[in-house]
């Protein structure tokens, strides 16, 4: 700045523990006065910082409870004045004059200590605290007596402070000044020249002050002399400076001490009055004198750490105008009236909760004004929460974390920081900071159970809701907000989404589609449970379903079969016993459980006489002897019954005849039977079917007949030739030779049955052919020595094979249509 030298200074040092950025201390020197925009100084430079550090950093001006005088331009790194600076109104007469402040800085968070010290202009003149000062002397006042003025008071220091006086004119007076301890200057008004009061009665003189800037600056005051008649003797203080001292705090009216001047004088010449003639500001508001007595009292209230000591400028005058002065000293005591001061300079509101030990939360500066034991101060925080308080430097503490976090614990901490001194009693401040503990995705959802199980009835509506899955997860906010959704897998082949869904928000299992417990009785998936975290974190559960029944399926006859163009009977001879068994009504039912339990019962009968069903197994027995008055043709109608709620049931018909032959039971259900409906196509088949086996039989012959009559040439070869040809032998498999070592029975007996009136038929067989133990054989037209063991087993199969093929066609040829059917021709089919 023009006409003004700004000095710079930078000390740079380490801070203890816990921080681990480093803190520099810089000094500017300004003169007072300033205007509001002037430059202090480039503290981006000055630090060694960058601007984009200040920005960042969001860089402040910390000064606690003082006025901010300085303003901080982070954008370019440069202090500026903010408000105009009064040097003697910000420190009055102390020197040096300085103002101290704080740049914070955040992420990471450091503080770097500035003092601003202010130098004095002289922009204030010496002021006499009364417009005129008036004297009265005694004419007979000796030569050398002495006159105390009133000082003036300039609030500048240095050399902008008070530095001489003049006085005018000095035809009688001359000015004295006089050094003092504290450097003040004692201003007396000396007699020279005897004063006459005949000659001049008033004396008017001007006292000039003059301090020492430049330009120079000066006050006066009139000094009125008004001469009196003898009075010889000055009061004379008994001690050129008193001592004393009070405790802060002390209550008013309090002795403090008691001064004393003595005159010779005899008379109205020898009383002393006493007055404080001090001009400092403020004294006359504590202090109060006895004018009498010089009895000293407290009158206002005394602080240590605004003022810890006062000189105060006594003055004895008697009544002839003459004077004394001396200096009373008074010390204030201090005494522990004051709590250290708690200044929060930076602080974080919220962490997240896996931030690392040693961290930093606050930084805070802690003052106890008061002075040696009861200024220090000692500052601590709670032992039950993961931080801890250290001290960095004079006065400045910073808040760490001392341990790890964890928001599912505890998700905020109060952190009360309690400071107190050594004071006797102690005084103690406290400050509480909040700290909120932010969430990070730590946790994985996790279900009530591992494994679920859940009963659906079959036969449910698609959509069904069948059970709920819930996961809880110790997390906050998003990364707490759980979704579920089903593990990829699938069930006999097919994708588990087609059987249930589940719910992304509610964890709700829905079936997708009706189950059918005969298709399907169980299964069994997984859920995963996902939170909103980054990245997620998820867990699973098993879940299994199990179907129920329904008795949602009625009994099924499996036999007797129900056909509806034939009509199956089953024979029951006259001579059948009570007991006797007629057939068995087989069912079965695809439920489960009591829904298949099958009961069976004759519903309708021709005669209820004469038979009756097991409940249980469904046999159809007689009941009773079966006589001849007995009609042939019974129609039985039987009801068969599951256990299920409610009931299902199925019917069957079963024809019954009742006699011991043929003809009589075709006699009585030929009727029955071409009472029904023709079926041409059932008889298109069946005929068809004739057809095809009549072939098949016929080339059956031929090829038996073939491979016959090439063995008997092949054995005629060999008689013929004597046993030249090469021997083969042949044994079909599961044969051995005609010798009685192979698998066949020794003797085995056929027996071939015809119907009645079978005589009618074009093919007639023998009744019986036997095989002996010796091999000999009484089949009609064959060689006892031509025949083996594989042509006896062949022919006795083709037999029986050619039997049964005529016995079925004779009754389709008899009946012309499939209305009636024996059980043995089934069993042939």
């Amino acid at each position: 700045m023009t006409g003004t030298t700004m000095a710079r200074q930078v000390v740079w040092f380490m801070l203890p523990l816990s921080l681990s950025s480093v803190l520099a201390q810089v000094s500017y020197t300004i003169p007072e006065e300033m205007g509001k925009g002037s430059l202090v100084g480039n503290i981006a430079m000055d630090l060694g910082l960058d601007v984009k550090r200040l920005v960042s950093g969001k860089a402040r001006i910390f000064t606690g409870d003082s006025v901010e005088y300085i303003e901080l331009i982070k954008e370019k790194g440069v202090l500026l004045i903010k408000d105009r600076i009064d040097r003697e109104t910000l420190c009055g007469q102390t020197t040096p004059c300085a103002l101290h402040f704080q740049i914070i800085l955040e992420n990471p968070i450091e503080f770097f200590r500035v003092t601003v010290e202010i130098t004095d202009i002289n922009d204030n003149a010496p002021v006499f605290k009364k417009d005129e000062l008036k004297f009265e002397i005694s004419e007979t006042a000796a030569v050398g007596s002495k006159f105390i003025l009133e000082r003036a008071v300039d609030p500048d220091v240095g050399i902008n402070d008070l530095q001489s006086y003049s006085l005018k004119p000095t035809d009688n007076f001359v000015l004295k000044l006089n050094s003092q301890a504290d450097g003040s200057k004692k201003v007396e008004m000396v007699l020279q020249k005897a004063l006459d009061r005949e000659k001049q009665e008033d004396m008017s003189l001007l006292l000039t002050a003059l301090d020492g800037g430049e330009p120079q600056l000066s006050g006066t005051v009139q000094i009125h002399v008004t001469i009196l008649d003898a009075n010889d003797n000055s009061p004379v203080f008994t001690q050129a400076v008193y001592k004393t001292s009070v405790v802060e705090n002390s209550p008013k009216e309090t002795i403090l001490t008691v001064v004393t001047a003595m005159d010779r004088d005899k008379g109205v010449n020898g009383l002393v009055t006493y007055s404080i003639s001090s001009s400092i500001e403020g004294v006359l508001e504590l202090f109060n004198i006895n004018e009498q007595n010089g009895e000293i009292r407290l009158v206002g209230e005394l602080d240590y750490e605004k003022a810890k000591h006062f000189q105060i400028d006594i003055e004895a005058k008697d009544h002839g105008g003459l004077s004394d002065s001396s200096k009373l000293v008074i010390d204030i005591l201090d005494v522990n009236d004051n709590k250290p001061l708690i200044n929060i300079m930076s602080t974080t509101k919220s962490v997240p909760e896996n931030t690392a030990s040693d961290t930093v939360i606050a930084i805070m500066s802690v003052q106890d004004p008061d002075s040696e034991r009861n200024g220090q101060v000692q500052c601590s925080i709670d032992d039950n929460i993961p931080f801890i308080i250290r001290s960095t430097s004079n006065g400045f503490y910073s808040v760490v974390t001392e341990n790890d976090l964890d928001r599912e614990t505890e998700s905020s901490y109060n952190i009360t920081v309690i400071c107190s001194d050594n004071g006797e009693p102690s005084l103690m401040n406290s400050h509480t900071l909040f700290l909120q503990v932010s969430d990070v995705n730590d946790n994985a959802p996790v279900f009530e159970k591992s494994s679920y199980e859940a009963f659906v009835m079959e036969n449910n509506s698609p959509g069904l809701s069948v059970f709920t899955v819930k996961a809880i997860d110790a997390d906050w906010n998003q990364n707490a907000r759980i979704s579920y959704m089903l593990d990829d897998s699938s069930i006999n082949g097919v994708p588990v989404s087609s059987y249930v869904s589940v719910s992304a928000e509610s964890g709700v299992i829905h079936a997708v589609r009706a189950f059918d417990y005969e298709q399907i009785k169980e299964f069994v998936f997984r859920i995963k449970a996902q939170d909103g975290g980054s990245p997620p974190m998820s867990s699973n559960a098993t879940v299994k379903i199990l179907v129920q029944d329904q008795n949602d399926n009625a009994p099924q006859v499996l036999y007797p079969i129900q056909t509806s163009v034939s009509a199956i009977a089953e024979i029951v001879p006259r001579s059948a016993d009570v007991g006797y068994l007629v057939t068995k009504v087989v069912a079965v039912d695809v439920d489960s459980g009591q829904n298949a339990w099958l009961s069976y019962k004759l519903l309708k009968a021709t005669d209820r006489a004469l038979f009756e069903v097991g409940a249980q197994n469904g046999e159809i027995r007689t009941i009773r002897q079966v006589t001849d008055k007995d009609v042939v043709k019974q129609k039985l109608t039987v009801v068969v019954e599951d256990n299920g709620q409610p009931s299902r049931s199925a019917t069957v018909n079963v024809n019954v005849a009742v006699a011991d032959s043929f003809p009589e039971v075709l006699s009585e259900f030929s009727g029955f039977t071409h009472d029904k409906e023709y079926n041409d196509s059932l008889t298109f088949y069946l005929v068809l079917a004739l057809a095809v086996v009549s072939f098949l039989f016929i080339v059956s012959i031929i090829a038996i007949l073939s491979v016959k009559c090439y063995r008997w040439r092949r054995e005629r070869m060999f008689y013929k030739s004597n046993g030249n040809l090469p021997v083969i032998p042949y044994y079909p498999p599961l044969y051995a030779d005609a010798g009685g070592t192979g698998t066949l029975q020794r003797v085995y007996n056929y027996e071939l049955y015809r119907t009645t009136d079978s005589r009618k038929s074009d093919m007639k067989y023998g009744g019986q052919s036997t095989l002996d133990t010796n091999g000999s054989q009484t089949l009609p037209h064959m060689q006892r020595d031509r025949m083996s063991t594989e042509d006896l087993n062949e022919q006795v199969s083709t037999l029986a094979f050619i039997n049964m093929i005529m016995h079925c066609t004779f009754h389709s040829h008899f009946y012309g249509e499939f209305h009636f059917f024996p059980m043995s021709c089934l069993t042939l089919w």
